[in-house]
Parts: structure tokens; sequence; C-alpha cells
């Protein structure tokens, strides 16, 4: 009983903690702008869209809110248990009886015929013995006869069975379709299904000029004045309308609980291209880049000063970030910010 109240605590327990695992959103970041903004008010970390490199292992954390869905992955066998195609189920040939019925048919009819003259012909044969013991050499002449027809019809049978057998059994052999299993057999044809392949679409790496790279370094410094403004404006014009997204709703849960966060003279340290790639039209390109700024954050119901203006950060001391942003453009166009990973 104490066994029983034990597991049903135990599950109990594990259904309420399942919605607080999956309804909690990511909190924390390292700083600068929306990344440090966010932390305070509401959830941060890896956002946004690579294309179809969204999911991909770049060494940064992983994307963990974007539009782009999500592929589905087959689930995988558990550790030491059989698949397909390492043990296949051998296939099993059926045995003469199966594959000719009829002979088959036959043969169960001689050996019924048989048994039943066994039985039923010595028992009336018995019967008729000890009732009258004259009437047993009539008898005997009954069963002797009785034996040459049964003995007649199996001869009989045998021969029908031996040239249906020759006539038609051996003139078409049965196919073997011991090679053939149901995954092999595509569309009423016999070649064998391709192996199977993770759809994706076409990718070419790229070079990246140095105007690109002044491109992400003007980026990261207009996005970041923007943010510090409140400018949805001045975003637009730098992000997706996906990150734009992201970006007006961290600044309304700032606004909800009354602070603003400021990110102010950003200098850029290091920018280093971890990967870029073409998708048809499409460019994209991801870099780790590496600023200092002064990054922090006020309340707007205290006056400068005040105790409990200043929330977090420091007005005075910069700091350094460093995250991956992926960019991305059309046709050659205006490099926009598509992603952003801690």
């Amino acid at each position: 009983m104490n066994t029983t109240k034990l597991i049903a605590a135990t599950i109990v327990f594990s259904l309420i903690g399942v919605p607080t695992v999956s309804f909690a959103k990511a909190r924390g970041g390292s700083g600068g702008g929306y990344s440090s903004g966010s932390r305070t008010s509401g959830s941060s970390g890896s956002i946004g869209s690579r294309g179809s490199r969204t999911y991909d292992q770049n060494g940064a954390q992983p994307i963990q809110q974007s539009a782009t869905p999500k592929p589905a992955t087959a689930p995988q066998p558990a550790a030491g248990s059989p698949t397909p195609t390492t043990q296949p189920t051998p296939a099993t040939q059926p045995s003469f009886l199966q594959r000719n019925p009829l002979l088959a048919g036959i043969a169960g009819g001689i050996a019924g015929s048989w048994l039943g003259h066994m039985l039923f012909g010595a028992t009336e044969s018995s019967a008729k013995t000890n009732e009258a013991g004259e009437a047993l050499g009539e008898t005997g002449q009954a069963a002797g006869a009785s034996s040459s027809a049964g003995i007649l019809l199996i001869l009989m049978l045998l021969g029908a069975g031996t040239l249906y057998y020759f006539l038609k059994v051996r003139r078409s052999p049965t196919p073997d379709f011991s090679g053939i299993t149901r995954s092999s057999a595509v569309s009423g044809t016999l070649a064998a299904d391709p192996s199977p392949t993770i759809l994706r679409t076409a990718t070419v790496d790229m070079e990246v000029t140095p105007a690109d790279k002044t491109a992400f370094q003007q980026l990261l410094i207009d996005i970041q004045t923007a943010w510090s403004k409140q400018d949805l404006a001045g975003l637009r014009r730098c992000v997706t309308p996906e990150m734009l997204t992201y970006f007006s709703t961290a600044l309304a849960e700032n606004t909800s609980q009354e602070i603003e966060n400021h990110v102010e003279d950003v200098v850029l340290l290091r920018a280093e291209v971890r990967e870029a790639w073409t998708e048809g039209a499409t460019q994209y390109a991801t870099a780790e880049l590496r600023w200092s700024a002064r990054d922090y954050t006020v309340s707007l119901t205290k006056q400068h000063g005040e105790p409990g203006y200043l929330v977090e950060g420091s007005e005075e001391t910069p700091s350094e970030t460093s995250e991956v942003w992926t960019f991305m453009r059309f046709q050659n166009g205006k490099w926009l910010l598509s992603a952003i990973q801690q």
C-alpha cells in the first residue's frame, strides 16, 4: 500500500511540474540592447530566423523563438534495439502443399477415405460377425469388395492429381518474391527505394566583403541607438519584420514595468564572420560581434539621483557584450538583422 501511494504521488508531482517546464521562458542575457533590456522585463535568448540553417548548431545558443517551422525528426530507436536495416527478417518459403492447394485437397480426401474405411468398415464387419456367425463369409466378401472399390478410388484420385500437377503447376512456376519487400516496391515497380534524405533548401557558401562588414558594424550602432530611443520606425529600417516584432514586444514589456533601457557609446571591438551562404536570391551572414557600451536601465517613475532610479547597469562605466548576429539581404540589397544568438 505504501509503495502504491508513493507511485501515485510521484505521478501527480510530475504532471504538476510539466507545465512549469514547458511554458517557462528563457531569461538572461549578456547585455546589449534588446538582450539586456528584456533580461529585466521579459524573455530573451536566441531569436529570429537563419533560413534553412535556423536550427543548425553553429557554436552559439540554439534559436529558441523563430517564425521558421522546426523540422520534424524521426524517432530514434532505443539503444541496443535491432533495426530493419541491420537485422532484416528472413523471408519464409511456402511449403509444397501451400503452393499446390489442389494436391493438398486430394491428399486430404485420400487420407479421410482411408481412415473412414479402416474404422467404419472394420466395425461393420465385426458387428455382423458377432450377431450371426453364419453370415461371416458374406460380410468378408462385402468388405473385400469395399476395399477393392476404395483402392480403385484412391488410384483414380492419385492419377488425377499427378496429371494436374504436370499439366498446370509445372508449366507455370510460381514467381519468387522472397527478395521483394514492401518498402522496395514503389508505384508498381520493383525499383529499390532511394536512401532517405532530409529535404533542405540548397545553400551555397559566399564571401563577405569589407563593405559587408562595415554594414554590419553600422547596423549594430543604428539598432542600439533606435532601441535606446524606443524608435520603432528606426528599428524597422534595420531589422526583418520578425525581429521587429520581438523588439516591439520587449519595448512594450519595458513600458508596462515603467523602465527604460539605454545603450550608448557603442564601440565595436571585434567582428568574426562564422558563416555566410545564399539560398536562392537571399543571402545570409552570421557573425560573432563583441562591443563595449554604457548599458543601463532606469526607472521611469523616479527622478535622476533618487534611490531606485538606476535599476541595472552603470551610466558611467562601459561594459562588454558578445553575441552572434545573423544578417540577411534579398538580391544584393540592404543588409537587415534577422537573428540574435547569445
